[in-house]
């Protein structure tokens, strides 16, 4: 099996445990950097993480730093894997999981050392950031794959948590910068600059597509972007959530999960097959090629909001700008923000 790089962002996660070790056992070929926040085993998930790769005694898997919150850094992480590629540390990438988040429940907006919404930068603006300075370390000749992490909250009404629909396309600066007046929904709003997020990553899918389309040299590389499911055994469900969430975890979603399928359907599941999933995504040759959003392992339809190509253009704009990428920056060509 030919050799490459992936990269998975966020790899200390529920979902991401389980995907490592999945990765590990099952594509053992290829070499793996695994992205955390804090990659100190002070944490105990970036701990958990080495364990698991530690089962996997023959395997060429590297945890590293990237603090998605500083756009800093994260412009610092993509220098450092393109001079990795270049001297030849690591092999040509052959896809980029997207799969870090940040939510927060509790509390009003908080802004990141770079002016932004800390859920939408994590979730949103570092990401793009990230994908757009790698997208000319690919393997050439090779059908490279971007998966994104979306979720059925971006399209409104699908969700049960969600309380105030996500902020429109066109309208997303107004997350970007929100305001930072005293909201006391801190639930609700805190559950909208998520969902909100996952609209902006499934929208800018589209737009990332169809450059790539335009582009003769970029034009193998695809972008799927993939709602796993909600899942029931998340460490997110307790962390950063009112006590509520954290009962309802405990005893009924978690112990009723059997019963709870029959009636919301097969996307209610827990992280272990989400991982999987994921990781089939990135790497089955089964995928190759292959674009767009996808439920599970189904190819979907997105909401229309998402299909929408002026809110794709005009999200595409934003992005670069928020991100700070010119034509210096990536290999991608940035003539024209027209889809």
């Amino acid at each position: 099996m030919e050799d490459g790089l992936l990269i998975f962002t966020g790899a200390n996660s529920s979902l991401g445990i389980p995907a490592a070790d999945y990765v590990l056992r099952t594509y053992p070929a290829y070499t793996v950097l695994f992205t955390v926040r804090n990659a100190s085993d002070s944490d105990p998930n970036t701990k958990r993480l080495r364990h698991t790769i530690s089962l996997h005694p023959n395997a060429k898997a590297f945890v590293v730093a990237l603090d998605l919150a500083s756009l800093t850094a994260t412009h610092a992480f993509a220098d450092t894997v393109i001079s990795g590629i270049q001297n030849g540390q690591y092999p040509p990438i052959v896809s980029i999981v997207c799969n870090a988040y940040y939510w927060n429940l509790t509390a009003g907006p908080e802004l990141t050392a770079d002016g932004y919404d800390k859920v939408f930068q994590v979730g949103h603006i570092a990401h793009s950031a990230l994908v757009l300075r790698l997208l000319g370390s690919f393997r050439e000749s090779l059908a490279g794959r971007v998966v994104m992490l979306s979720s059925d909250s971006h399209w409104p009404g699908k969700n049960a948590m969600e309380k105030y629909p996500p902020i429109l396309p066109g309208d997303m600066e107004l997350l970007a910068k929100p305001s930072m007046e005293p909201d006391p929904d801190k639930q609700g709003r805190g559950f909208q600059r998520y969902a909100t997020t996952k609209l902006a990553i499934t929208t800018w899918m589209y737009a990332l597509n169809d450059h790539l389309e335009k582009d003769s040299n970029l034009k193998a590389l695809t972008t799927i972007a993939i709602n796993p499911g909600n899942l029931v055994d998340s460490r997110a469900l307790h962390t950063n959530t009112p006590r509520s969430l954290v009962l309802m975890q405990t005893f009924v979603y978690k112990p009723l999960l059997p019963i709870l399928r029959l009636i919301m359907g097969p996307t209610l599941r827990t992280a272990a097959p989400a991982g999987h999933d994921v990781v089939e995504l990135a790497l089955n040759p089964r995928y190759a090629g292959q674009r767009g959003y996808y439920t599970l392992l189904q190819k979907d339809q997105s909401s229309p909001d998402s299909q929408d190509k002026g809110k794709q253009s005009g999200l595409w704009a934003k992005t670069l700008m928020w991100a700070k990428i010119n034509q210096e920056r990536t290999k991608l060509q940035l003539h024209s923000n027209k889809i």
